[in-house]
């Protein structure tokens, strides 16, 4: 019997969007890793602000998901909000470098959120349009990997233009790749055929969702109601004594592990079924949140950075595979909004709720209620939902 490959019968649509992901990837990661420092040590915000920034844009932005997913399903074509919401996010990013307040930054990082949020369900339901059922995992896992790429190049190139420039600088040469990926977009995604939602008004578009889609998406909310920001993960890295450049270098270290299991973990949830490898991927994030609370030395944070890698590869890309596989393809852009709608509005309370514990009481209290609830979350994963059918084709072999 041949083997099957890491790129076997990955179509067209998938490998090209997963380039333009690579591409905005590399831009917006050449901000995210100075994003913190920048708001924090130049614009004056406290710890509890950078928290309600990340959380406000965050969820925002989440709001947009549902409604583009919707609308997606509804016309029946994905490209024309794709193409918008990149484009939005590409506009905005050079005014970060002009900001003198946090609420600018506030501003500019709402703004490439939104982008996010009109793109994303779309791009998704198409990557799903775009494979067939058997290596949807391998499709989501692989657009995954080109995505992280762009986030290890991102912040190589922030690290060695530290060497040379100032945070505002690189902020503006960010949007060069940016605007890249946005003209591989217009010239090379095309749209798929596919049977056309019924005039569903929005509501009805979402009471049409199945009762097994709406407990997985239960069990996957309250794990992001601990889900810690990014954010967060690099001010305790700092505050453990790293300096800027080693933050970067830190980062780039999560996302090359990230970049490395994501391709793995999707093709073994073809193979096994997704809530195996979610459940330990929460498992991995809840004994890292344990670590960085504990955590003393400086040292300590290269191996739970790559470990929140592991839990990365394991988790997002695999995540998204199985609300396809519970859902009709006429309703997945629907499904994707609510799924990234959902969990993108748990952040909002999560990183409130990590920023003021984190000020009031300390880091580690922020990191201990992450860990509380990524636990719970991993037990609901295998014990409240159905297995799935890859899950039920391993068990009989």
């Amino acid at each position: 019997m041949r083997r099957r490959g890491f790129f076997t019968g990955l179509g067209f649509n998938v490998i090209v969007l997963g380039i333009a992901s690579l591409l905005t990837d590399v831009s917006t990661e050449m901000m995210l890793p100075l994003f913190p420092i920048f708001t924090v040590q130049v614009l004056g915000a406290a710890p509890a602000v950078l928290g309600f920034i990340e959380g406000l844009a965050e969820s925002a932005a989440s709001l947009l998901k549902v409604f583009s997913g919707w609308w997606s399903d509804r016309i029946g074509k994905r490209k024309p909000l794709i193409l918008g919401g990149y484009w939005l996010s590409t506009v905005v990013k050079p005014f970060l470098a002009l900001a003198s307040t946090w609420a600018h930054a506030l501003g500019v990082r709402f703004m490439d959120r939104v982008g996010k949020g009109i793109r994303t369900s779309p791009r998704d339901a198409l990557l799903a349009d775009s494979c067939a059922p058997n290596i949807r995992g391998k499709a989501f896992g692989f657009h995954r990997a080109l995505d992280t790429i762009g986030a290890i190049l991102g912040p190589a190139f922030a690290f060695l233009l530290l060497l040379f420039l100032g945070f505002r600088d690189i902020f503006l040469l960010a949007s060069i790749p940016a605007i890249l990926a946005v003209v591989v977009l217009m010239f090379f995604v095309h749209e798929v055929r596919r049977k056309r939602a019924p005039k569903l008004s929005f509501k009805a578009g979402l009471g049409s969702l199945s009762p097994s889609f709406r407990r997985y998406l239960a069990v996957v909310t309250l794990f992001s109601l601990g889900n810690l920001s990014w954010a967060f993960l690099i001010l305790r890295a700092s505050e453990l004594g790293l300096g800027a450049g080693q933050v970067v270098l830190l980062y780039m270290l999560f996302n090359v592990v990230y970049a490395l299991v994501s391709l793995p973990a999707g093709m073994l949830s073809d193979r096994i079924g997704r809530r195996p490898v979610i459940a330990s991927g929460y498992c991995i994030f809840g004994f890292t949140s344990v670590g960085l609370a504990l955590a003393t030395s400086a040292w300590q944070a290269l191996p739970l950075f790559a470990f929140y890698g592991v839990f990365m590869g394991l988790v997002v890309g695999v995540q998204r595979a199985y609300v396809a596989d519970l859902i009709a393809p006429r309703l997945w852009g629907t499904a994707m909004g609510a799924f990234h709608t959902a969990t993108g509005l748990a952040l909002f309370p999560a990183s409130v709720i990590a920023g003021v514990l984190w000020q009031v009481i300390g880091s580690w209290a922020a990191f201990a209620f992450a860990a509380v609830l990524s636990f719970v979350a991993a037990l609901l994963m295998i014990t409240a939902l159905k297995p799935s059918h890859a899950e039920t084709k391993a068990s009989i072999r």
